[in-house]
Formats: C-alpha cells, structure tokens, sequence
C-alpha cells in the first residue's frame, strides 16, 4: 500500500513535487543573474521572462496538457490590481537581484513576512499571535543583521549596495501586499491556481511593455539589437530563464496542491541554502560571517512562524478562526514566506 501524506498524497507524489519546487526555484534566481551580470536592461529582460513563460502556457493549453478558461474582460478587470502589484513586485525583484550579490539575495528580501503581517494587520485580515509576531521579530532581527554589520565586514570585498537593499524592501512590501490581493483575486478565477498564473503572466507581460518606457530602457534595448554577440547572450538568456520561469509556475501550483506550509518552508530553508552555497561556487561570492548569521536567523524565524501557524491550524474549530479555503492559504502563505 502506497503512504499517504499531507493533502491525501502519497509520499512519493510529495518528494517529487518538493523536489522540483526546490530545483525550479534555486535555478530561476541563478539563471537571473547570470543573465543579468550580461545585461544593462532588467526590466526588458523581465518582459521577456513572462512572454517566454506564457507561450509556454499557451503551448501546454494547445497540447491538453491543461485547461485554461476563454479570455473574460470583465475577469481581466477584476485582476488589475493584483496585476499591478504583481509588476511592481517582479521589478523591485528583478533590480534588487541586478545590484546585491545574489548570496545577500534571500538577506535583501527577508522582510517579506513580517511585512505581511502588518499588511494583514492594517487591512483587518488578523492580528498575529504573541509566537508569531516573536517569530516576526525574530526575521527583522536577522534583516538587520545582514544589512548593518555585513557594512563592516573585512572578509567582502564591498558592502551590499543601498540601491539594491531599498529595492529588497520596496520587493517585500509589494509582495506582501499582493499576497492579500490574491485573496480577492482567487473568487475571479474559480479558486484555481492555474488560472490566475494564466491571468497573471500574460497580463503582467503585457504591463512590463509601458513599465519598460518609464524605466527608461529604450535606450538600452535598442543599442542591445545592434550588438549581435550581445543580443544573441541575452535571447539565451531570455529562452533559460522564461523556460525555468514557466516551470516555477508549474511547480507553485503543483506546491499548493500537494505540499503543507510546513513543508514548503523547510524546502524553502533547504534552498535558501543550497542557493547561498551555489552563489559562492558560480558567482565567487564571499559569505562573511554576518550575512551567514542574517541567512540562518531569517531561514530560522520563517520555520518557526510557519510551525507556530500550523499549530495554531490544528486546534479545533471551535478556539480558532475560520479559515479559507484550503488552496487559498497556501498560495497565501507561500507567496508571502517566499524569500
């Protein structure tokens, strides 16, 4: 007899499914910079991330490898702004990976959490319990840590770049708050996860094409189709990276059908890991040992707060919350645990 596990899976289902998150995610951030270390255009070379993928999607569609509904304008309204969100939080994204070495990457990024829970806060989703706004606490201590003292560290040859951490916050933030967006959005698309990454690709594809104007990378783009060596680097790039981004997508979803938050969490560290240690061997990276102790303490936090959740999902009904929909949360709570 087969072992079922979390969400009636079977525990081969469950590690293969993890096991491809954790591979999807650990690619997508390294194929980044390194298309990125060749690229003075990282809002183009998003645009092209999301086309790629949504072709992919398309593509899947025309093959029945999947289902997505017919185009509802009146859907494509009730998402713009989650859509808006979701741009802004891919550029900020995208630039923080362009100016930060990508090992102080999960560092720039590591107040996604606690910046949801003051989202979640603000808009009366829910105050946190005392354990988890501990656990909260917890994360910004390790934010500060690898900001303040990795400043002062004899072993990196420079200091993180402000331009890169103030894009790390402005990506929490917008992450944080699209992650209460979804909320509302999921209803739109019949709670299917697909669905919205459908919606989501093909419409933030089409919002990078303004985005592009006013991050002013004309220029740069049009000097990028007359340099054939370069634009031949750079549609690698753009080909690797929307393959992986169309196979994160995949994986997301797979994730939320399969997995618990505790489990994608602790995936979550094991790549954060595995990331900081590829980072050093691909990109020669230096770990200094206040960006380690800031990896660790974030990593940590962010298991704890999604344990101290998973308890406090397990009461019974009566000395909880009610809670949405099963798929919801996770997509919830992954979007905002992602760092």
């Amino acid at each position: 007899m087969v072992a079922r596990t979390e969400a009636g899976s079977s525990t081969k289902e469950v590690v293969g499914v993890v096991s491809f998150y954790m591979v999807a995610a650990i690619l997508m951030v390294t194929v980044n910079k390194w298309a990125m270390l060749s690229s003075s255009v990282p809002v183009f070379l998003l645009f092209c991330q999301l086309a790629v993928a949504a072709v992919l999607l398309m593509a899947s569609h025309l093959a029945g490898l999947c289902s997505f509904p017919r185009w509802d304008w009146k859907t494509v309204r009730k998402l713009c702004p989650m859509i808006a969100l979701n741009v802004l939080g891919l550029v900020f994204n995208n630039l923080c990976l362009h100016y930060v070495d990508a090992s102080f990457y999960q560092v720039a990024r590591g107040l996604v959490l606690p910046f949801a829970i003051a989202v979640a806060v603000v808009t009366n989703q829910g105050a946190p319990s005392p354990k988890a706004a501990v656990c909260c606490v917890w994360i910004t201590i390790g934010f500060g840590i690898g900001v303040l003292l990795d400043q002062h560290s004899t072993v990196v040859r420079k200091g993180p770049s402000f331009i890169g951490i103030a894009f790390g916050i402005l990506s929490s933030v917008t992450t944080a708050i699209h992650s209460i967006t979804i909320k509302d959005s999921l209803p739109h698309v019949n709670h299917s996860a697909l669905h919205l990454a459908w919606y989501a690709n093909v419409l933030s594809s089409l919002a990078m094409i303004p985005t592009i104007v006013l991050a002013g990378e004309v220029p740069g783009v049009y000097a990028l189709f007359l340099d054939d060596s370069q634009l031949r680097r750079f549609l690698w790039g753009c080909l690797v990276t929307g393959v992986v981004g169309f196979l994160i997508c995949v994986a997301g979803v797979l994730s939320i059908k399969v997995t618990s938050p505790v489990t994608h969490m602790v995936s979550a560290a094991a790549r954060g890991a595995i990331q900081t240690l590829l980072s050093v061997w691909l990109f020669r990276d230096i770990i200094s040992r206040s960006r380690a102790a800031s990896i660790i303490v974030i990593t940590t936090g962010s298991i704890a707060y999604t344990w101290v959740k998973h308890r406090e999902g397990n009461r019974p009904p009566s000395t909880r919350p009610r809670q949405p929909k099963e798929d919801e949360t996770r997509l919830l709570e992954k979007e905002a645990e992602e760092v």
